[in-house]
């Protein structure tokens, strides 16, 4: 028995999406303005996805970092991010503060987490990076929700 097709939600609703592409826009925008790296960016957005199983995105952002000029070995360890040396400060506490947004069911956003964010990045940096992770959660869902297709 073959399930339905699903609907893509966002050629549904193609004037929501295209809002949430010009959100990501302006998050993208504001991260650059913060100072933070491109090649960060783009490893918050594969680790938002790797927690959400979003295959879709993770191949999207693994291309787009590759690119860009990502190291293969950051993005092949990075689930394990904090047993390796291969990670400044900076994107430590962009990465642990991305995986508490993105685990918010799991604790929401401990103080311990934010403080630990707080002591490294700037104010505008800490809102780059939470609209980074929400704007990535987003996207995981539209593609997950619509089945987005990834390969064979």
């Amino acid at each position: 028995m073959n399930a339905p097709q699903r609907i893509n939600i966002g050629k549904q609703h193609p004037a929501a999406y295209t809002a949430l592409i010009t959100l990501s826009s302006e998050v993208e925008a504001a991260a650059a303005a913060a100072g933070l790296d491109p090649l960060l960016v783009e490893l918050l957005r594969i680790r938002t996805s790797q927690i959400n199983g979003c295959s879709f995105c993770l191949r999207m952002h693994t291309r787009d970092a590759l690119k860009k000029g990502e190291n293969p070995d950051r993005i092949a360890v990075l689930p394990a991010w904090a047993e390796t040396g291969y990670f400044s400060e900076t994107d430590r506490a962009a990465l642990r503060l991305t995986e508490a947004i993105t685990r918010v069911a799991d604790g929401h956003v401990s103080d311990e987490d934010y403080d630990t964010a707080a002591a490294v990045l700037t104010a505008d940096q800490i809102s780059a990076v939470a609209w980074l992770a929400t704007v990535m959660n987003a996207f995981n869902r539209v593609a997950i929700t619509s089945r987005y297709p990834v390969g064979n």
